[in-house]
C-alpha cells in the first residue's frame, strides 16, 4: 500500500481576502446600511465584493507563487535557462489589478521564459483574457471611448483607450485560422445552404479613401475643425462588404403555424432549425497604396 505524502504547509491563507468578507458581512448589518435603500446596500455589496473576490485571487496567485518550483528549461531555441530569478508583474481583472509573483529562466544573451506564465496562460499584455473579452464584446455594440467607460462600469478593471484599441486589433488577428480550425458539423443532403451579402459604409481617414473621393473630400468646406458635423460624412466613406454563408434544416410551415405564432398563448409547433456550419465575413480593404489593409469581425456563431 503507498501512502501520498502531505504538500508542505502554506504560509498563504487568504487572510486579507477573510479580513474583508468578515468586513462586508460586519458592514451589512451595520446602522447605516441596516436603514439603508436596497441601492445603497447593492453599491457596498458591489464596491466590497469586488474586492474581496481580487484580494481571493490575489491569494490564489500568491499560493502558486509559493509552490512554485523552478527547474531548468529547454527554450525553442534549443538553449537550457537554469539562472533563477524572482519577478513579478500585474494583471489587470475583472476583479481589480493582482500581482502575479513567478520565477524567470534564463542565461547570458538568451531571453528569459517564465514557467509560471505559460502555466496560467498569461496574456501578453497586462488585461486578463476575461477583460479582454469584455472589450471585445463592447467595442462590437459601439466605439472605443463607449468601450472603456463600460469596462469600468461594469467590472473593477481600469484600462485606457489605447489598451482597447490594441486590444480589438488582435481579436480579429485570428480570423480566418479560427474558421479553417472548426469541425464542420454534420449535413443532410436537404439542408438548404443559405448566403447573405450586405454593404455598409464607414467613414474613413482622408488617406484611406480611394483618389477620386479622397479628393472630391478635401475640395470640401465643413463647419467644425476637428470633427465632421451633421451631413457632411459625403464623400468620406468606404463600402465594407458583410458576407454570411450556413447551412439549415427546412422548416415547413403551415397557415396554422404562423397564426399560432402571432398568439403568443398558444404554444408554437416546434423549435426553429439553428444554421450550422456559419461563418461570417466582413472586410474593408485597401486596393491602392501602400499593401492592403483588412479588418474582419468574428461575431460569436449562431
Amino acid at each position: 500500500m503507498s501512502v501520498v505524502p502531505l504538500p508542505p504547509a502554506s504560509a498563504v491563507d487568504f487572510g486579507e481576502a477573510r479580513a474583508a468578507f468578515e468586513g462586508l458581512l460586519s458592514r451589512m448589518t451595520s446602522d447605516p446600511l441596516i436603514h439603508a435603500p436596497h441601492g445603497d446596500v447593492e453599491d457596498a455589496l458591489w464596491s466590497d465584493g469586488t474586492e474581496v473576490l481580487r484580494l481571493i485571487m490575489q491569494g490564489h496567485l500568491d499560493l502558486r507563487a509559493e509552490q512554485e518550483r523552478p527547474v531548468p528549461i529547454q527554450g525553442a531555441d534549443g538553449d537550457i535557462r537554469t539562472h533563477v530569478r524572482h519577478t513579478q508583474r500585474k494583471l489587470e481583472t475583472r476583479f481589480g489589478t493582482v500581482e502575479v509573483h513567478r520565477a524567470s529562466l534564463g542565461h547570458r544573451d538568451v531571453p528569459a521564459l517564465f514557467p509560471m506564465d505559460a502555466e496560467l496562460n498569461l496574456p501578453l499584455d497586462q488585461a486578463s483574457h476575461g477583460v479582454q473579452r469584455r472589450v471585445v464584446e463592447e467595442v462590437a455594440r459601439g466605439s472605443f471611448g463607449e468601450a472603456v467607460q463600460a469596462v469600468a462600469t461594469t467590472t473593477a478593471a481600469r484600462i485606457a483607450k489605447r489598451q482597447v484599441e490594441e486590444i480589438a486589433e488582435r481579436s480579429a488577428q485570428d480570423f480566418d485560422a479560427f474558421y479553417e480550425s472548426r469541425t464542420a458539423t454534420e449535413e443532410r443532403e436537404a439542408d438548404l445552404l443559405i448566403t447573405s451579402l450586405d454593404g455598409k459604409g464607414i467613414t474613413m481617414r482622408a488617406e484611406d479613401l480611394r483618389p477620386a473621393t479622397r479628393k472630391a473630400a478635401e475640395e470640401t468646406q465643413h463647419k467644425l475643425g476637428r470633427r465632421l458635423s451633421k451631413g457632411e460624412k459625403r464623400n468620406r466613406k468606404r463600402m465594407a462588404t458583410v458576407a454570411a454563408v450556413y447551412s439549415v434544416e427546412p422548416w415547413v410551415q403551415r397557415p396554422e403555424d404562423i397564426v399560432r405564432e402571432l398568439r403568443e398563448e398558444e404554444p408554437r409547433a416546434g423549435p426553429r432549425p439553428r444554421p450550422k456550419n456559419k461563418r461570417v465575413w466582413a472586410s474593408v480593404e485597401k486596393i491602392e497604396g501602400k499593401g492592403a489593409r483588412r479588418a474582419s469581425v468574428d461575431p460569436m456563431p449562431a
